[in-house]
């Protein structure tokens, strides 16, 4: 009875945002509002599909809720084209991040093509789609023109995720139970991915710690990807709190409390690595002292704690981790010198679907699959993860210079929350197939998109004033 009631929630919730979406989308034209779409759907995907199988046992029903998120982008890509009001005259400036992106995915579509490597063809277009998905989302940051009621909506959006999913992982330590046993996460993940359940927990070994410990994963599909929604969490948290009287600071306190707290319940080694980071850059290059100190404070009671306090289980955890003994650490370090080698014997690559953990890619064709970079270098080729490379380290350094340069309160927090969480990602993409994480993956790449906007009206349009006057 409790699965055909959550499945009952599900659909009601689903129905309602797609009611809301699509009013806007198709009969006002008002294609933004599939970002709002996107960051109340994809942070609860997994769980939505797996209640959907266990209360239907419907592939068809599953294959809806699976699609619905290109259903919508596709109508909101029309939708802007076709409300446009003089589409030939339409004025696009094109920044070195834009080409840049328009030939990394001209060099995936060419290697759909490509004779290369052993994974059929739908699968190379199934690995096409979910890339250019990136593609799509930047597109439209750069497209978006939100006020800044618009715009607080969707960092609102972003902080009561984080709460929510903080919330869930405190129920779930209370009665011992990951919220995926109640979804039915294990059976879909069988009968759609035909993943068998593994693990003292009935779900995959993600879900567990070496020493048998419970990592939460709230209603995301996984702890890494709850970790890494973290980042994003903290660092919008950190920016409002900054960015707003201290007397109204007081939720701003408590997302980034909800977000550190997450990442304790998520215990990734690599997002725990990754916040201490982001969190010395936000400081540094923001020039915000203090908190590099509260950064190094934390740090050594951190170090202190595992020396002097911890068990000895979650003492040689740590140590084991930092000294690559451990079976996870060992585990990615075989997989790099596996891609690395692949890469070296055909740095020109060996076509899409060949690595990564995404469903297209077949486990007996896998070469490679937990670092990002080497993911796309095995498949694309060295021009191919140089390609990504750039366009991530880009992003970045001109989302510093708009968030230094913007008098847009605004886009100054839309440029702190994109460089911020893309630096602070930059660990776990060596550590997974971390694109595969649409909310954190897709949400910062429209934020970039968005951002280059505003740096092509601080800076382009700047340049091409001074060179006419």
């Amino acid at each position: 009875m409790s699965a055909v009631l959550m499945f009952i929630a599900v659909v009601l919730y689903v129905l309602g945002l797609l009611f809301f979406t699509l009013k806007r989308i198709v009969f006002r034209g008002k294609w933004e509002f599939v970002v709002y779409f996107m960051l109340l759907y994809l942070p609860f995907y997994i769980s939505i599909l797996s209640i959907a199988y266990q209360a239907t046992g419907s592939d068809v029903v599953v294959a809806f809720f699976q699609y619905l998120k290109e259903l919508i982008l596709a109508l909101a890509v029309l939708a802007f084209v076709l409300y446009q009001k003089d589409p030939f005259g339409y004025g696009f400036k094109l920044n070195i991040i834009d080409w840049l992106f328009m030939v990394f995915f001209s060099l995936a579509t060419v290697y759909l093509f490509l004779p290369l490597g052993e994974a059929t063809f739908v699968n190379k277009l199934l690995y096409l789609k979910n890339t250019l998905l990136i593609g799509a989302f930047y597109f439209l940051g750069r497209n978006t023109v939100f006020d800044a009621g618009q715009i607080k909506r969707v960092f609102s959006i972003i902080m009561g995720i984080a709460i929510a999913a903080c919330c869930l992982n405190i129920f779930e330590k209370t009665v011992g139970v990951h919220f995926q046993n109640m979804t039915g996460y294990a059976l879909f993940n069988y009968a759609i991915n035909g993943v068998e359940p593994s693990g003292n927990y009935g779900l995959s070994w993600t879900f567990e710690t070496q020493t048998t410990g419970m990592r939460l994963a709230s209603f995301f599909s996984d702890p890494l990807e709850l970790a890494s929604s973290c980042l994003l969490a903290f660092s919008t948290g950190l920016i409002w709190y900054l960015s707003t009287k201290r007397e109204e600071g007081g939720f701003y306190m408590l997302v980034m409390v909800a977000a550190v707290g997450s990442l304790f319940f998520s215990a990734s080694r690599a997002a725990f690595g990754a916040f201490f980071l982001m969190v010395f850059f936000i400081a540094v290059v923001f020039r915000l002292y203090r908190l590099l100190l509260l950064g190094l404070g934390l740090l050594a009671t951190f170090v202190i704690y595992v020396v002097y306090f911890a068990s000895d289980d979650f003492y040689y955890f740590v140590y084991d981790t930092i000294t690559f003994q451990n079976a996870s650490s060992v585990g990615h370090v075989i997989e790099w010198l596996l891609a690395l080698d692949t890469m070296l014997a055909n740095p020109e690559g060996i076509g899409l679907a060949m690595s990564g953990n995404t469903g297209s890619v077949e486990d007996e064709v896998r070469v490679g699959g937990e670092n990002q970079f080497l993911i796309y270098g095995v498949q694309l080729g060295v021009m191919g993860m140089l390609l990504y490379i750039t366009i991530l380290f880009l992003g970045i350094f001109k989302s510093m210079k708009v968030f230094r340069a913007s008098e847009d309160v605004n886009l100054a927090r839309m440029a702190f929350v994109t460089g911020a969480t893309k630096f602070g990602l930059l660990l776990p993409l060596f550590t997974a197939n971390a694109e595969l994480y649409a909310y954190v993956s897709l949400t910062t790449w429209w934020m970039m998109g968005y951002t280059m906007t505003g740096y092509n009206r601080l800076f382009l349009s700047r340049n091409s004033t001074l060179a006419t006057t």
